[in-house]
């Protein structure tokens, strides 16, 4: 299909647009050049700026699909896809669970309650403006619009530093701390894999609303021994109430939600079901820490202070 994205060269924008010229679909790509900007040579490319300089969307195509992998702005999607609706077949926004009211509760679904409204519109109001983003695209093309909501993402290339951190501080050995328990649930979603479904789900003229978060059966404990695999790192699990106490949060471990966090307790639950049974599949979570492993950068390294975790683990 020719395709157009905006964005592609990012971390889920890169896997999308190496995902189909796989495939074989004819790709454009409209950015503004400042990441990656020879990734993709052969790749024919539209310079702009979704802020405010959409020109070249308006001479370019028509296209048969556009992937919208950097939306966040309401305003801005709503004026890049009133732009495209006369110019592609059909739309489809790359959005993330954090839309959801309420993530106290697991098993949420494609139906429940969104954010409320924003307030100042920072980082803290990143979920309801996504949602605003959603009723941007379908409002502008109604009926022509897929929109994918991805939970935690995963895998080569990542610029998060949230899988990659495990992945690297597995790989220099020791005695590793492991937070909370091994049988706690943990949602990851390859890159590749949610590009392969959302393109696929774009060239079959999918519409709707889907979730597109990991497994429902990953626990941290089968994520840090994939991790740990060949390395021979020990896991040392230290319960959530020491690592409180000793001040620790999720920036200095990456994906560790304490369960006394009511708030976020459905984060790592959410219902992928109608998703998977539109085709998208998980590959396992050995072959995306290797591939993570095989792509790690210098900055991947580990943040936790390494005296710190030396005293929680015993050594």
């Amino acid at each position: 299909m020719r395709l157009l994205v905006l964005g592609g060269t990012g971390f889920v924008g890169r896997h999308i647009v190496e995902c189909a010229l796989a495939r074989g679909d004819e790709v454009t790509l409209f950015n503004r050049g400042r990441t990656a900007p020879g990734l993709f040579g052969d790749v024919e490319q539209l310079r702009g700026d979704r802020a405010g300089d959409l020109g070249a969307l308006r001479d370019g195509g028509p296209w048969e699909a556009a992937i919208d992998v950097t939306g966040y702005r309401p305003g801005e999607v709503a004026a890049s896809s009133q732009l495209l609706a006369g110019r592609v077949e059909r739309l489809t926004f790359i959005s993330t669970i954090s839309v959801y009211r309420d993530l106290s509760r697991a098993g949420a679904d494609e139906t429940a309650p969104l954010a409320p409204p924003p307030g100042r519109g920072g980082w803290e109001d990143y979920g309801a403006l996504k949602a605003l983003c959603e009723q941007a695209v379908r409002a502008a093309l109604p009926g022509r619009a897929l929109t994918v909501r991805p939970g935690i993402v995963a895998g080569p290339h990542d610029p998060t530093n949230r899988f990659s951190w495990w992945v690297a501080r597995l790989a220099r050995g020791g005695r590793v701390l492991a937070p909370g328990a091994p049988d706690r649930p943990l949602q990851l979603i390859d890159a590749r894999d949610l590009a392969a479904f959302v393109l696929a789900a774009t060239a079959a003229r999918v519409t709707g609303v889907y979730n597109a978060a990991g497994s429902s059966d990953l626990t941290w404990g089968a994520m840090l021994d994939a991790c740990a695999r060949g390395t021979g790192a020990e896991l040392v699990w230290v319960p959530d109430a020491a690592l409180l106490a000793a001040g620790i949060d999720e920036s200095q471990l990456p994906l560790w939600i304490a369960a006394s966090s009511a708030d976020s307790a459905g984060f790592m639950r959410i219902d992928s079901s109608r998703a998977v049974a539109a085709g998208l599949r998980h590959r396992p979570i050995t072959e995306t820490a290797r591939d993570t492993l095989a792509a790690l950068r210098p900055e991947d390294g580990p943040g936790l202070d390494v005296a710190l975790e030396a005293r929680l683990v015993g050594g």
